[in-house]
């Protein structure tokens, strides 16, 4: 039987990294897009054994050099998504609206099998977050130009290569005190990115198609809860402050000014709204692949780079009851 070729953008992300491993010990060809073969190539060419990966340096928007590599893909995974806008095109337009756009179509002409696109958790809701309404055109443009499309939303997705429960340890490790906002009551479902990658080759081996999928972890979890058990985690003390929304806004606007700013004015509207399903949509447990995972014991296999003492920590095991009960 012949391996079908999967063509993937954001191959070098940590979801794209685990997928790429995923894919290629069940026998599927992977061919991955990256703007810098000679800065992302390290990373992409060792999950995989020589053979299975293919690597392919161009501009995901150079039209006549990503056509050629439709012609022999079965399958398009779509990974590719910023979480602030920068300058030389990478706006929130360009990448979550007229990219995946320009995927679907040519999904489309060359008669794919699939074309799975990674969305985000609660995008429909934030109407006046720049970063959703991208996302909410972008998903529109897919089925319009591929009715066939499958569009995965996650919520926060986590591991030891995010930049997530990653940079909130580091922050939480060198400052005295933390900034909430929105009192830390906004609600999250995270899931692992080993768990994001199981969904995807279970929507590839099982066919499934047309639809929104809201791909949540096993537990609900407050923006405060999650600061709260990482502070456990790598064994730290620290204040964490309300900031009154006028104070978020100027701080925002100021981190705005950094190359890459730890909050902007359009993450601080997206911290409204809870990231959880939203009951609209089928969630990866309905489709037959519930997340297994757990926050707390998933962050504790990396979190000692964090601790006093790191890897050499005395530091006894902590449960799952007993990071609650702390955080209580």
């Amino acid at each position: 039987m012949k391996a079908k070729n999967c063509l993937i953008f954001g191959g070098s992300g940590q979801i794209g990294r685990n997928l790429i491993r995923k894919l290629t010990k069940n026998n599927y060809q992977v061919t991955v897009v990256t703007r810098n073969i000679h800065q992302k190539s390290l990373i992409i060419k060792t999950q995989a054994n020589a053979g299975y990966i293919d690597i392919v340096e161009a501009n995901i928007f150079d039209e006549e050099k990503i056509r050629k590599l439709f012609k022999k893909s079965d399958i398009c995974i779509n990974l590719v998504g910023i979480l602030f806008e920068q300058k030389k095109g990478s706006t929130f337009q360009n990448i979550h609206t007229v990219f995946p756009s320009l995927l679907a179509k040519l999904s489309k002409e060359y008669n794919l099998k699939h074309f799975i696109h990674l969305s985000a958790l609660a995008v429909d809701k934030a109407n006046d977050s720049l970063y959703a309404q991208s996302k909410i055109e972008g998903e529109s443009r897919i089925f319009k130009n591929f009715p066939l499309a499958t569009i995965l939303r996650p919520s926060v997705v986590y591991s030891v290569d995010d930049n997530f429960t990653t940079n909130f340890m580091t922050l939480l490790n060198r400052l005295p005190l933390f900034p909430i906002y929105y009192n830390g009551k906004t609600k999250f479902s995270p899931i692992h990115c080993s768990d994001v990658t199981d969904i995807i080759y279970h929507i590839i081996s099982n066919n499934i198609y047309s639809k929104i999928i809201e791909c949540v972890g096993p537990e609900v979890i407050t923006f405060k809860e999650i600061l709260q058990r990482l502070l456990i985690l790598i064994g730290k003390k620290r204040i964490l402050l309300p900031f009154p929304l006028p104070l978020a806004q100027i701080s925002a606007s100021l981190f705005e000014l950094l190359p890459n700013p730890l909050l902007t004015r359009d993450q601080l509207r997206l911290l409204k709204y809870d990231n959880i399903p939203s009951g609209r949509y089928k969630t990866n447990s309905e489709i037959g692949i519930p997340s297994l995972r757990y926050f707390n014991e998933e962050v504790k296999k990396y979190c000692y780079m964090w601790k006093d003492g790191g890897q050499f920590s005395t530091e006894k095991y902590i449960s799952n009851n007993d990071l609650e009960n702390k955080a209580n």
